[in-house]
C-alpha cells in the first residue's frame, strides 16, 4: 500500500477558525503535523496559531504547496469545501464531517475520481503516519511510531485497539 502521508506532508485546514478547527489544528501541531495555512471565507488575513488564514482554497494554494486538507465544515458546506479543495488540486481531502448527505458524499467521490484525488470521510477518524503526520481528530497519544498500520472504518474501534 502506498504511503499517503507522511513528515513532509503539508496540510491545510478548512475551517479553521472554528472552536473544532482551532482545537485540532492546535493537536494536529503538537503532533508534528506541518499545517502551512488555514482557509474560512472572510476570515482572510487573520492567525490561527501562527498559521495564515485565507478566503480561499485557491488564494492558499498560490502561496504554499498543498499535500493534503482536512475540512472542520458543517455537513451543509461540506460538499462545496471539498469541491473547493479537489478543484484547486489538493491530492488529498480528508473530511472529519459527520451528517453529510449520501448524495453529496456520491458527488464528492466521483469528483475526486475523476480529479484522481483521495477522499477520506465524511465521517472519518482521519489518517496516521506514526510519529510523522496526523490529520483529523485521533488523539495524539494512540499513536506513536512504529512499523504497524492500521486503516479502520470505525474511529471507536481504531481507538480501542491501542
Amino acid at each position: 500500500m502506498a504511503i499517503i502521508i507522511d513528515e513532509n506532508t503539508q496540510v491545510l485546514v478548512q475551517g479553521i477558525t472554528g472552536n473544532q478547527g482551532v482545537f485540532h489544528t492546535r493537536q494536529m501541531l503538537a503532533y508534528g503535523t506541518k499545517i502551512v495555512a488555514g482557509v474560512t471565507p472572510g476570515k482572510g488575513g487573520a492567525t490561527v496559531e501562527g498559521i495564515p488564514v485565507y478566503n480561499s482554497v485557491r488564494e492558499a494554494c498560490e502561496n504554499h504547496r498543498i499535500d493534503a486538507s482536512v475540512l472542520f465544515i458543517p455537513a451543509p458546506f461540506t460538499k462545496d469545501a471539498a469541491f473547493e479543495s479537489l478543484e484547486a488540486g489538493v491530492p488529498v481531502v480528508v473530511i472529519v464531517t459527520e451528517g453529510v448527505p449520501v448524495h453529496d458524499e456520491i458527488q464528492i467521490v466521483a469528483f475526486a475520481k475523476r480529479k484522481g484525488a483521495i477522499v477520506l470521510g465524511p465521517n472519518t477518524f482521519g489518517i496516521c503516519s506514526s510519529g510523522k503526520c496526523k490529520i483529523g481528530i485521533p488523539p495524539n497519544q494512540y499513536f506513536v511510531e512504529g512499523p504497524v498500520g492500521v486503516v479502520s472504518r470505525s474511529g471507536t474501534l481504531l481507538r480501542n485497539s491501542r
